[in-house]
């Protein structure tokens, strides 16, 4: 039987400690940075198990700042995946860099490292790879390379990689505390490292800091990319939930796993057991001569039932700045299949297991249809 209402597709789970959180702060008079941004980054450094975590704005403002601070510039060249957020892409093109883009591994849809290797030039200043859906890239290879590793864990706060902590390993790890994260504040991101010197340009890049008197000095010239007291309240309380909601989301992945088991056609994203995954996304592939219909066909077929889903994601470099702009950027025949292809479908811990079952039953319902 079809919804009678919407499923959103990543819903965020707040409840009362949130709302409770946020006046508290309100009452406190602590409107912008203060001891809560402060509580957030020393409880994210045990969490990450790193030695400096500095609260930022966004996850976009944490990958820009890590760049800068490991002096990326003009004439530099920045390897990274065309499987993302532009945002990825845009801040290198915001330090005066130019992205480089590789292929992806199939079976993943992360970074190729031997893609990566084979682009490295006397040119490339940077690494910066992505952990599609929660799924750490293969960061031994990556960081093997002898070159910076910037890497964006927006979907990856759990993770573990190889049994070390996604946030503890590479010269700067990147968050994104917005609002469908698995530590979700509305806005917000972090920055992780074990570098000293990353951590105190950053440090110096995020705030222009008045100090304690009337006579001020900068450093640097810096940036407004502080997170306010009030999302890190809610940042806080979420931190607080993560291994509740990673216990729901674990269980949604079994479900769509039984599910998926006898459509043909339709597969999920590999998961390797070496690593822990953090179960931000719940990735499908669509092979539109098995499934019977394309990507798109079973996007807009599943609204009709009331199931909304998502698109994780377009190549970049297929997009209208990036092709333009670097029109001899070869083509990348993984990554452009896979974005034909791929479909996120509903997740989230404000989700119930029959909101989840109401997915499979439409999913299941679509896939008859188009395949009879």
């Amino acid at each position: 039987m079809r919804r009678t209402t919407m499923l959103g597709f990543q819903p965020p789970a707040i409840g009362d400690e949130e709302i409770a959180a946020v006046t508290e702060t309100l009452r406190s008079g602590w409107l912008t940075s203060g001891p809560s941004a402060a509580r957030l980054e020393e409880r994210m450094k045990e969490f990450l198990e790193a030695e400096h975590v500095l609260a930022l704005a966004s996850g976009t403002a944490a990958l820009h700042l890590s760049l800068v601070a490991l002096g990326v510039g003009p004439g530099d060249e920045v390897i990274t995946t065309p499987i993302t957020w532009p945002a990825t892409a845009n801040v290198i093109v915001h330090t005066g860099a130019t992205p480089v883009f590789v292929d992806v591994r199939a079976d993943d849809l992360n970074i190729d490292p031997a893609r990566a290797a084979d682009a490295v030039t006397d040119r490339t200043r940077a690494v910066l790879p992505v952990d599609l859906a929660g799924q750490p890239a293969d960061l031994d290879p990556l960081t093997a390379l002898g070159v910076p590793v910037v890497e964006d864990a927006a979907h990856a706060a759990e993770s573990f990689y190889r049994g070390r902590k996604v946030g503890s390993i590479a010269d700067a790890t990147c968050f994104s505390l917005y609002a469908t994260k698995n530590i979700a504040a509305g806005e917000g991101g972090l920055i992780s490292t074990n570098r000293d010197d990353v951590a105190q340009a950053v440090l110096d890049l995020r705030q222009m800091r008045r100090g304690d008197g009337s006579i001020y000095d900068i450093p640097v010239p810096g940036y407004k990319a502080n997170l306010s007291d009030v999302l890190a309240a809610i940042a806080l309380c979420q931190l607080d939930k993560v291994d509740k909601h990673h216990g729901i989301r674990q269980r949604q992945f079994s479900l769509y796993d039984e599910a998926l088991g006898d459509l043909d056609g339709i597969t999920s994203l590999e998961r390797d057991e070496r690593d822990l995954h953090a179960l931000h996304l719940y990735i499908v592939r669509v092979d539109p001569e098995r499934a019977g219909a394309t990507r798109d066909e079973y996007q807009r077929a599943l609204r009709e039932e009331n199931i909304a889903t998502s698109i994780h994601f377009l190549p970049v470099h297929k997009l209208t700045y990036y092709r333009e702009r670097f029109p001899e950027q070869p083509p990348l025949p993984i990554a452009e299949r896979a974005g034909d292809e791929i479909m996120s479908l509903p997740l989230s811990p404000a989700h119930s297991d029959g909101d989840i079952g109401d997915v499979i039953a439409a999913l299941h319902r679509v896939h008859e249809r188009f395949t009879s």
